[in-house]
């Protein structure tokens, strides 16, 4: 099992890092998140269960370190975050252009949710959890996942000027 575990670590390896940035918003904390989660993973691979998806479980280790963290951070004071750049190749014509500007600003729209909408959000919009994940690693009921993403989405689309 270790070497498949090992793996199936590697596979998501992209998916904890997105989700890492989505929470802390800074590139070099979100590895060291990853890095963390991984890690406690490897020393927690006994209580893991075949039965269920590695992902979500994976993403439940990392939001407990991000937790950790947000709550140290507080008895240091004030944390300023650094802006994320898009990592997106130039590309020319009028559509790729006006494509990147909107990924720039549902990317800053997303960013200022509250966190509670921002993380839902990220889990079942981009992470493509189903909605008992989400609730599984955010630790809250489905239905509360299900108004989050609701309001998260109404609060998007008013912020991106998208008429509903």
């Amino acid at each position: 099992m270790s070497d498949q575990f090992s793996a199936n670590i590697i596979k998501l390896l992209p998916n904890l890092k997105r989700f890492a940035i989505s929470l802390c918003r800074r590139p070099d904390l979100a590895d060291d998140l990853v890095q963390s989660a991984v890690e406690r993973a490897f020393r927690s691979q006994s209580s893991y269960d075949p039965g269920i998806r590695l992902e979500p479980w994976l993403f439940r280790i990392l939001r407990n370190q991000w937790i950790d963290v947000a709550r140290r951070n507080q008895t240091r004071g004030v944390e300023v975050d650094a802006e994320t750049a898009l990592d997106l190749p130039a590309v020319d014509g009028v559509r790729d252009i006006e494509a990147r500007l909107m990924l720039g600003k549902t990317n800053a729209a997303l960013q200022n949710l509250p966190e509670e909408q921002r993380e839902v959000m990220i889990l079942i919009c981009l992470q493509e959890m189903t909605y008992k994940e989400a609730a599984d690693i955010l630790e809250i009921p489905t239905g509360t996942v299900m108004s989050r993403l609701a309001r998260g989405r109404l609060a998007l689309a008013e912020k991106l000027g998208i008429n509903q």
